[in-house]
């Protein structure tokens, strides 16, 4: 986001994308109420935050462990190639993969960071083997499972609110 950008928040926008994070689902009325704005401005901001791309979407975040997706991993993947192709067939593979969650062209020593969920090792080998390494130009790969997350947010940090 540029300085420009942050400029055409204000307070109470800011404000309203931070409410927003915590209770998706808050009513327009409650979000209202908070930021000191009566009902139908409100609802206007919030259109025009989604309209100009500050609000993505809203989601359910699911609970892992009743999916059979408790177990979290991070693959650090090499390609045999760089270049823009590469890298754009590489992306477009691995996306279509159900167990990946994200993905991230990365600087370093490898060139993605793949953060996928499985329902446990066993599945993680298969997913592994006969998906992951498999897509055209890996080269190899690393992988870190998570034992345990402390903190796991989807929070963007909103300044000056």
């Amino acid at each position: 986001m540029t300085q420009k950008q942050q400029l055409q928040l204000n307070k109470i926008d800011r404000k309203i994308l931070a409410i927003l994070q915590e209770d998706g689902r808050v009513s327009f009325a409650e979000l209202a109420r908070q930021v000191g704005l009566t009902t139908t401005p409100c609802i206007e901001r919030v259109k025009r935050l989604q309209r100009d791309g500050y609000i993505k979407g809203f989601h359910a975040i699911l609970a892992p462990e009743k999916l059979d997706a408790s177990l979290l991993v991070f693959v650090q993947i090499r390609l045999d190639r760089k270049s823009k192709e590469n890298f754009e067939e590489f992306y477009d593979q691995v996306m279509g993969l159900e167990q990946v969650q994200s993905c991230y062209l990365v600087t370093g020593s490898f060139d993605f960071l793949v953060q996928a969920r499985v329902g446990d090792m066993a599945a993680y080998r298969a997913f592994l083997g006969d998906n992951l390494l498999s897509l055209p130009g890996v080269q190899e790969s690393t992988s870190v499972v998570v034992i345990e997350a402390y903190r796991e947010s989807l929070k963007v940090p909103i300044h000056d609110i």
